[in-house]
């Protein structure tokens, strides 16, 4: 019990994490059908910035001010880089983005350096939350839990019981009718795209300290990013958080079972050799198959229910 527990809590926050950086990818698809490749690498940008001001001037401005950088850069860079290849398709849309996460690597790398940088946990959020029965939960892992569970009710809030989300809605289904009204739907699609950058670079305020900020940070995140993505459905947001909390707890739950198909048969008398067909396949341990999991559920869906686990657009 207390080994579910921890674990459930475990993956829930991991699971929300994700959520944090698909919401804006999946945000920005829905509504102008760009697949964002470099959006990953702003949430690495997001975990820099909050680093270097919170060396300066502390944890919290960071926690506002670097979202809100992240959020300006991705604004700029829709309005001066994806809006003049739109045009052309969304072919040359990919290739820009796939470009641009090379180029934010490389500059945060000149910028900070190769190695890992000491972005911290601040003073005030760490130690324990709370024990459940020999296990601790960090207060850190509670204020994750806490803070994309305000982000999530604020998108659904924001998306349904505004003006401006009705806008956005509007623009996702019938952009030329809201054009007629006199709306600028560029511009609305340019401050959709800065707001999911923002998003990832939340995301990288809190996760950047709670793992490790390196330059690799975004090649590591960004393919279990489109996994959710492809998982939850193309352009669903609540597809997208069904499938971040069921890819955060599954590989919690793995990486911590130390667990192999080879115990599991001499559990039941049988014997295995080493000239076993698939020998090497089974004493590999759950907690090292881990990694993969995702990348199996991907494949599930992809030949089971291509359009996802709520998906419902095509193509």
């Amino acid at each position: 019990m207390e080994f579910a527990l921890i674990s459930l809590l475990n993956g829930v926050s991991y699971g929300l994490l994700l959520f944090m950086l698909s919401s804006g990818l999946t945000l920005v698809f829905s509504m102008m059908g760009i697949l964002n490749f470099a959006h990953a690498s702003f949430y690495m940008l997001g975990a820099y910035l909050a680093y270097s001001i919170s060396t300066a001037i502390g944890f919290w401005p960071a926690l506002v001010l670097a979202p809100m950088a992240v959020g300006l850069l991705g604004a700029l860079v829709e309005r001066y880089g994806l809006r003049t290849v739109h045009k052309y398709g969304h072919i040359p849309e990919l290739l820009f983005t796939f470009g641009l996460s090379y180029v934010i690597v490389e500059l945060v790398q000149l910028v900070w350096g190769r190695a890992a940088v000491p972005y911290v946990i601040p003073a005030e959020l760490q130690g324990s939350l709370f024990t459940l029965y020999t296990t601790t939960f960090p207060i850190y892992r509670g204020f994750m839990l806490l803070l994309a569970s305000l982000m999530l009710l604020a998108v659904y809030l924001v998306l349904t019981r505004t003006r401006i989300g009705l806008l956005i809605q509007a623009a996702l289904t019938h952009p030329q009718m809201l054009e007629a009204l006199g709306h600028n739907v560029p511009r609305i699609f340019m401050w959709v795209f800065g707001g999911g950058c923002a998003l990832a670079g939340l995301a990288g305020v809190i996760g950047g300290n709670a793992f490790v900020t390196e330059p690799g940070m975004a090649h590591a995140l960004g393919s279990i990013l489109f996994v959710v993505v492809v998982v939850g459905g193309m352009g669903s947001l609540s597809g997208a958080l069904l499938a971040s909390l069921l890819i955060g707890i599954l590989q919690t739950f793995a990486v911590a079972l130390d667990f192999s198909l080879l115990q599991m048969l001499a559990a039941f008398g049988v014997n295995v050799s080493e000239a076993t067909f698939a020998y090497a396949l089974m004493k590999l341990s759950i907690s090292q198959l881990a990694p993969i999991l995702p990348y199996l559920l991907l494949v599930l869906i992809l030949i089971f229910r291509p359009k996802g686990l709520l998906g419902t657009r095509e193509g």
